[in-house]
């Protein structure tokens, strides 16, 4: 089970962005054994996919049941080892669990293996007989078909769209892109807010424990990433202070129009509830002269 800080941002970031889409457990315990899958996810059987809009590789991912291994160094042959150990386990697990019930397992529904890292040597991609695949594109390596394991080698992922939210856990360069790459997200793309929130996070648990980044390019976009995320939090908390505020203003409003000139029509609360603040504390300053409902009606004709 992975230590490293890094890994730790890696582990929260990806149970993030896919617990809305399935079960993510972190350290899942193997049976009989004192070892831990590091992520263990099993899509929902009736979901949409992850951003229909734009399938990134963790959407593709994410399509059926694996076990996550993040390291921010390159995995060693046997570390690669020990996470096909744990991938065995987790399948021979499932297939008693099955034969316990009297059901039978399908080989396309065992879990599959996906080693993230930083980069991956070659050496070892050769050893385990790992080759790129057209469909997934450059930077992912898969094993023979019977190991259902992969490699995401994350600094060589092209700089797209779809490769955004796992270039954020690579390092150095290809990791301070990948924040310039969030920052140039609309606003209204939930992975903004979130990935802003988790580095953000990140950058204060490294402070906090005085872990020193070598890379300069990822301290300055970690930096960056809190600063942005800070002022977004601090505007949205003055916006819905306001909001609250307007709200109670027109709220008060009402009940004096209410007490001052009788009863109001459904249409004219809803014009009140549209005024601005401005407006609504004009209206409270005018209504003090009102003597019937009709006072009302030709002050709210006067704005339009």
């Amino acid at each position: 089970m992975t230590q490293h800080p890094h890994d730790q941002l890696s582990k929260q970031l990806l149970e993030e962005l896919l617990a809305p889409f399935g079960t993510v457990q972190r350290s899942l315990e193997i049976p009989g054994e004192a070892k831990w899958v590091d992520l263990w996810f099993v899509p929902h059987l009736k979901t949409k996919p992850i951003a229909p809009s734009t399938p990134d590789v963790l959407s593709k991912i994410a399509q059926t049941p694996c076990l996550l291994e993040p390291y921010r160094n390159p995995p060693s042959r046997f570390e690669v080892r020990s996470c096909l150990l744990k991938l065995l386990w987790v399948q021979e697990e499932l297939r008693r669990k099955a034969g316990r019930q009297e059901q039978s397992i399908v080989e396309e529904t065992l879990p599959f293996l996906w080693i993230l890292a930083t980069s991956i040597s070659k050496p070892v991609l050769q050893e385990f007989g790992a080759r790129g695949n057209a469909d997934w594109g450059d930077g992912i390596y898969f094993t023979v078909p019977g190991l259902k394991t992969a490699f995401v080698s994350i600094n060589e992922l092209p700089r797209t769209r779809e490769t955004l939210i796992l270039r954020v856990l690579g390092s150095g360069t290809v990791q301070a892109e990948a924040v310039a790459d969030v920052f140039a997200l609309s606003a209204d793309q939930p992975e903004r807010s979130l990935m802003l929130r988790i580095l953000s996070s990140w950058k204060l648990t490294i402070e906090l424990s005085g872990i020193e980044i070598e890379e300069q390019e990822a301290v300055m976009a970690l930096s960056q990433a809190f600063l942005e995320w800070e002022q977004t939090t601090q505007q949205q908390g003055l916006e819905q202070g306001l909001e609250q505020g307007l709200e109670r203003e027109r709220s008060l409003v009402i009940r004096q129009l209410i007490r001052k000139v009788g009863a109001l029509s459904a249409a004219e609360e809803a014009a009140i509830s549209s005024l601005s603040f401005e407006q609504t504390e004009l209206l409270g300053e005018a209504l003090l002269d009102f003597e019937q409902i009709e006072n009302l009606r030709i002050w709210l004709k006067q704005l339009k």
